[in-house]
């Protein structure tokens, strides 16, 4: 992600926060996310940013909305965007959502699909391995395909 905002805005400074403290989240509970993810933003704030990206799914889906109506600067995440993409590029209809066991059991994905095109079919899976595999960069490996 960040890689494409310096792309889209090669002026502007980037301040990039990976909680690699306390990840995985999606095992963790709505109180913990919004927690962490208000930590986080606040300690963002003292470099002066003008808008905050929650380019994580599972604190997009839980804490989103606290966020945008706790601080002032703009805040964003990435369901819509991924919600987007989907809708342009399904054919059928039918949407697969992989994710971590509280961004599935949140249903956001599911609810912002059926509210931008109420006759699509949503399925859903919890992947509780699935953020582990990206970070240690295993989705082209052994392990992976078991």
């Amino acid at each position: 992600m960040v890689e494409k905002l310096l792309q889209i805005l090669p002026k502007e400074n980037i301040v990039y926060f990976g909680d690699t403290a306390r990840v995985p989240y999606g095992n963790k509970s709505k109180e913990t996310v919004t927690r962490f993810s208000k930590e986080i933003v606040k300690f963002l704030l003292r470099f002066k940013v003008k808008l905050v990206i929650v380019a994580c799914n599972t604190a997009s889906s839980l804490s989103l909305e606290v966020l945008k109506n706790t601080f002032r600067v703009p805040v964003v995440g990435v369901i819509k965007p991924g919600v987007e993409e989907a809708l342009r590029l399904s054919k059928t209809k039918r949407i697969g959502v992989i994710g971590t066991d509280a961004t599935v059991a949140s249903n956001t994905y599911k609810k912002e699909i059926l509210a931008r095109r109420k006759n699509s079919f949503v399925i859903q899976k919890s992947c509780p391995l699935f953020v582990p595999l990206v970070e240690n960069e295993w989705l082209n490996d052994d392990i992976t395909r078991r």
